[in-house]
């Protein structure tokens, strides 16, 4: 199973989700955490991340990425929205993230925001063919997102999340009514500017995403029903219904309002913008009621991951093993010829294996040579020309983080030499390693000449061999067709072979007439 963990750095929680990724693409949440560190109180007044709001949301990652690792959770992917987006010192904040957790944080912007939370309600609920509108109610914007069960059909992202209204509009507790009017006509006043020129104006339905109409729900839910809410997803409430727990909202204190059944606490302040914006969004649209999704960007993450990655989430599970996993995709990404890559790699381990007693050389080396021989030829997506020397960047630069920084030196100077000139000192990339990697080098450099050679049409021709040792070195060929032109190629690489193992190679053919020289 391939194992991803999303996080996501929200104004008001920080959220991560650990998903376990199906062979057929599809996903289970093996576990959620979330902690409402609330990194936008009063970053959008001074446009900075307050010192205490970035020491707390650093500790919670560092948590979140320790318990994730622990897990064997290494592959982590994290987003960071409008709080983060907006403060000056948002790209500190990041700096110091990667510093202390290892975390390398994507900061999205409004429209990447839209498309991901579609993504993540798009594949939970069944949309119809005609217009529905998305809402995300966020603590420091709001993104509206029109939509089918095909396609976004537009994305904005407005500067109405709940924290960034609570501390424009609501500074005094309870909030007098001016206030509260300020608040609501700088809402409908952007809502409006929003859909004037927009190709979509009316919708099926509404569905509203966020912590913020999750909590909207439960407490109608339970007044309406006077039980708990069983499940978030899908649940409906209508327009009456909003506007009687924003009511409530509107005349009580903060204290008054944790008596209201429901309620989370740490939405005290919270929930009546986010229920403004509800209320104004559906009057707006002419709508009476609301289908609460929880899924939201999360999910889109992880979907759009599936989407981007699915050669590789299809190799976890075809090449268990990660080594080989690296070196494949490598190959891949960089079409290699698979077939001819794979047989040169089946020759060369013969040779090796048969050649024990001579090259003196063990199972970590036979290793690398195997995949040397994988590798050798991806330079031609640079160039035909030197594609051995292209082959060489490659490796190097194809973040094979599988091995060491010496391992991988070690596999493309294998592969810078496996035809054309023989090593020496007065390359750089050669002079570089140690004087024992160097005859290492050498040995199966020698040793993948002669096996590519062997393959010379890529046709796998020589479907085996067997050594002979003496001097000369005789080589029996097993063949399916005529080898001639094999013969000559590995002969004619046979130099590097012979002067490192000092002593000539003679091949003979095995046919269905015999061994003939």
């Amino acid at each position: 199973m391939s194992k991803l963990a999303v996080v996501d750095i929200g104004t008001n929680s920080i959220h991560m989700v650990l998903a376990e990724v199906e062979p057929d693409y599809s996903y289970k949440i093996l576990d959620r955490l979330k902690d409402m560190t609330r990194l936008g109180d009063g970053t959008f007044n001074r446009g900075r991340l307050p010192n205490t709001a970035i020491v707390r949301g650093i500790e919670v990652l560092r948590g979140f990425t320790n318990l994730a690792r622990n897990k064997g959770f290494e592959r982590i992917v994290a987003t960071a929205t409008s709080a983060v987006r907006e403060a000056k010192n948002g790209g500190e904040f990041l700096k110091k993230i990667l510093k202390e957790t290892g975390l390398r944080v994507r900061v999205v912007t409004g429209q990447e925001e839209a498309r991901l939370i579609y993504l993540g309600v798009r594949h939970s609920m069944e949309l119809s063919d005609y217009p529905s509108l998305i809402v995300d109610v966020g603590g420091g914007s709001v993104e509206l997102i029109a939509c089918n069960n095909e396609k976004m059909l537009f994305g904005k992202s407005l500067k109405l999340g709940a924290i960034r209204l609570a501390d424009k509009f609501l500074r005094n507790d309870p909030p007098p009514k001016a206030m509260i009017k300020n608040m609501e006509d700088a809402i409908s006043k952007d809502l409006h500017s929003s859909f004037k020129n927009s190709r979509v104006q009316s919708f099926h339905q509404i569905v509203a995403t966020s912590g913020m109409a999750a909590n909207l729900a439960e407490i109608i839910h339970l007044e309406r029903n006077g039980r708990p809410l069983s499940q978030i997803n899908l649940a409906k409430i209508d327009l009456k219904e909003i506007r009687a727990v924003e009511g409530q909202l509107k005349k009580r204190s903060l204290s008054s309002r944790l008596t209201i059944a429901g309620l989370d606490p740490k939405r005290v302040d919270t929930l009546l913008p986010a229920s403004v914006v509800l209320r104004s969004l559906l009057e707006h649209t002419k709508l009476d009621e609301v289908t609460i999704s929880d899924k939201a960007i999360r999910e889109g993450v992880i979907y759009d991951f599936i989407a981007r990655h699915k050669e590789g989430i299809r190799a976890e599970h075809e090449i268990p093993n990660v080594r080989r996993r690296h070196v494949i995709l490598l190959g891949r990404r960089c079409g290699f010829p698979e077939g001819h890559s794979c047989h040169v790699a089946k020759l060369a381990l013969s040779l090796f294996d048969q050649l024990q007693g001579l090259h003196g050389l063990g199972e970590s080396e036979r290793e690398l040579l195997e995949y040397a021989a994988l590798l050798h030829d991806v330079g031609y997506l640079i160039n035909v020309r030197q594609h051995h020397k292209h082959s060489y960047y490659l490796i190097t630069q194809g973040d094979l983080s599988a091995f060491s920084a010496e391992e991988i030196e070690i596999m493309a100077n294998i592969a810078r030499y496996h035809r054309r000139a023989m090593p020496r000192t007065s390359h750089l990339s050669f002079k570089t390693l140690s004087p024992r990697k160097r005859k290492t080098v050498e040995k199966l450099s020698a040793i993948l000449r002669v096996a590519d050679g062997l393959d010379r049409s890529h046709f796998s021709v020589v479907q085996g061999l067997r050594v002979q040792k003496g001097s000369p070195l005789n080589i029996s060929l097993e063949c399916v067709g005529d080898p001639e032109f094999e013969i000559w190629a590995a002969q004619n690489r046979a130099d590097l072979f012979e002067k490192v193992f000092d002593r000539k190679i003679k091949f003979l053919v095995n046919t269905l007439n015999g061994n003939k020289p």
